[in-house]
């Protein structure tokens, strides 16, 4: 019979490190593009339900809520002058059009910036509806180092402390840079030799509790001018800067930056050649109290295959501030080259501690990841985005949650601890198969932004409400975000503020431990009611079983457990897998799951031969899935 092809199927033994739950998203908070908007930019400021989205030659502005989503378009269009001109290159119709390539908030202004047909211009942003070109004067730099001149030019911008800071990748003629472009303090930009045809892949401001060692780190990837023949051609890095730099003294560095120090980034297996030396994406997490926190890093190597290594931030600080410098063997004495000192202090910024850093900006020690290997994640889909979160849980301790965007556009949430990662849930958010382009975290309205190049969606940090209704199923979730409320017998998110010592909230993040909901770990079991099933026994029948958890063991048992019948999945379902040792008999059918020592029972039905067709009832008795299952076995 045709239902014997089903044996081929996956057996429904997960895996542990796969996701433990799969959620499809339905809910109205959503945006289609009119358009594919291939290159983007986005921009969200905590505490709001606004996204701006820069796309070709418009910015949305995005505003969500419950119901949906009101969206208002403002065109940005290119300069006639600047398109006629690109277009006479014979260059392409595409690039001779205006990509929004930055949008900022800088003090109480947003600034965009557009490629502009090859002219990059910067606009800001009144009343969250009108373009206005910015005032002479008003911007440090030319936009032309703000934004890149074609959207294939990969570009950083960041903006703190009412000053707006630029990365460019090399592209064409330009051979990148790091600059301050905007602001009330004075222009610094890179030197030529620092940065080897670099390509970022972001930027964050590091807080410190004395507000003048205040740091802004830069990821990026460069040539790699010693690499052997079987090596790759370019190496991962993290540049810093200090946010107090102005600039060195009228012979040596008097417009660039001071304090710029450069280390390698490691990511791969301790001790071998599996290494990824393309860092695509980072977010950090940090703490201003004691300048702790943790870095993620999005690679990938040669193969293009993707991993996430994640790095202290408390070492990475260290190695700056106490390893040798590359290339110079004499001793570094007085004020250390590179050092974060208040501005009106001088005894520092001499011509030789200029010259060092100037000439050996590069430090010794290389970043290895924690644990020195990648974390343990499925590697089947391609990771493209990344945002990460730190959440306080009911035991007073802080837990990061990481945000994995994919090529197929669906969403990973991911709890990272001390000893592993483990994979909360996958979301499938779109309508549309394709990859997540930009992502953004609201960690004060807890909400997650994601983006692909047909729509825009928002989900919420805590989505307690999809882990069931049972205490063992929230618990078992280990979501830091919710738990289980003891009194009000819910699975609910952890509010703001919670007392530890009175709260009546439990969770289990650490390890899956069940045994908190009361009652031993051993076996148990629930019944169900079985459902009435009338079918014809030469017809194929396929009962489903709804996957609650895909780590979970599934199996099917027949009249208390004389016969046991193999599972095989099937959208979504534990589907009953005849095979000819073991036909399809009457009687009652049991699904069972076994998690973290606890069986329980999913759904049962009691099964019936008429001896004639399968009956048009079955509709009504088995429901939407089972038609579905029993339909792409006809298929077949």
């Amino acid at each position: 019979m045709n239902y014997l092809i089903l044996v081929s199927l996956f057996y429904l033994g997960f895996a542990e490190k796969s996701p433990r739950l799969k959620f499809t998203v339905n809910e109205p908070s959503r945006f289609l593009f009119p358009k594919p908007e291939s290159y983007m930019t986005v921009y969200h400021q905590n505490g709001s339900d606004d996204l701006y989205v820069g796309g070709q030659a418009v910015i949305y502005l995005l505003t969500f809520t419950n119901k949906g989503v009101k969206d208002t378009q403002i065109k940005v269009l290119a300069d006639e002058n600047a398109k006629q001109a690109c277009l006479s290159k014979n260059d392409s119709i595409e690039n001779c059009d205006n990509f929004i390539t930055v949008i900022q908030k800088v003090n109480d202004s947003l600034v965009a910036c557009g490629t502009n047909a090859g002219i990059p211009k910067c606009w800001l942003l009144v009343n969250n509806t009108v373009l206005t070109d910015i005032a002479a004067g008003g911007l440090l730099v030319t936009p032309s180092d703000i934004s890149p001149g074609s959207p294939s030019q990969r570009s950083v911008s960041l903006s703190t402390d009412g000053n707006l800071y630029s990365a460019l990748s090399a592209f064409g003629r330009h051979r990148g840079s790091i600059q301050r472009t905007f602001g009330s303090r004075k222009l610094l930009k890179s030197e030529g030799k620092w940065l080897l045809n670099p390509t970022f892949a972001g930027a964050a401001v590091i807080p410190a509790p004395q507000k003048y060692k205040e740091e802004i780190y830069f990821f990026f990837t460069e040539l790699n001018r010693t690499a052997e023949v079987d090596e790759e051609p370019y190496k991962a890095r993290i540049g810093r800067v200090c946010m107090v730099d102005e600039g060195g003294i009228k012979t040596v560095l008097p417009d660039s930056w001071t304090t710029f120090m450069k280390a390698r980034v490691m990511c791969g297996l301790r001790n071998t050649s599996q290494q990824y030396n393309n860092i695509r994406q980072a977010f950090v997490l940090t703490a201003r109290e004691n300048r702790s926190g943790v870095m993620y890093g999005l690679f990938s190597n040669a193969w293009d295959t993707t991993v996430v290594c994640a790095y202290s931030i408390e070492d990475i600080n260290l190695a700056f501030t106490t390893s040798k410098l590359k290339g110079y063997s004499l001793s570094l004495a007085g004020q250390r080259p590179g050092t974060c000192i208040p501005k009106n202090v001088t005894l520092a910024l001499n011509t030789k501690t200029l010259s060092i850093i100037r000439d050996h900006p590069e430090i010794e020690n290389v970043m290895k990841p924690v644990g020195e290997a990648p974390l343990d994640l499925p590697t089947t889909d391609k990771f493209t985005q990344t945002v990460a979160d730190s959440v306080p849980a009911v035991n007073d301790e802080h837990y990061s949650v990481l945000y994995l965007g994919t090529e197929r556009g669906e969403v990973l949430k991911v709890l990272h601890t001390i000893d592993e990662a483990f994979i909360i849930s996958q979301y499938s958010l779109f309508q549309n198969e394709s990859p997540v382009t930009a992502m953004a975290i609201d960690s004060q309205r807890g909400q997650l932004y994601v983006s692909t190049a047909m729509e825009a969606h928002r989900l919420p940090l805590a989505d307690c409400g999809r882990y069931g209704d049972t205490c063992r199923e929230c618990v078992l979730s280990r979501d830091p975000y919710c738990g289980w409320e003891i009194g009000k017998k819910k699975c609910t998110a952890i509010p703001e503020g919670y007392n530890i010592s009175s709260g009546t909230i439990i969770q289990s993040l650490d390890s899956s431990n069940s045994s908190l909901c009361g009652g031993s770990t051993a076996l148990k079991s629930r019944s169900t009611t079985p459902k009435d099933v009338v079918v014809d026994p030469e017809g194929p029948v396929l009962l489903p079983c709804p996957v609650r958890s895909y780590h979970a063991t599934y199996r099917w048992e027949k009249d208390n457990c004389i016969k046991r019948y193999p599972c095989s999945i099937l959208n979504g379902s534990c589907v009953l897998a005849p095979t000819p040792d073991l036909p399809l008999k009457e009687g009652v059918f049991r699904c069972m799951s076994l998690e973290n020592g606890h069986k329980e029972e999913v759904v049962s039905y009691r099964l019936v031969f008429n001896g004639g067709s399968l009956p048009a009832s079955l509709a009504s008795t088995l429901g939407p899935s089972l038609l579905l299952a029993a339909a792409t076995v006809w298929l077949l």
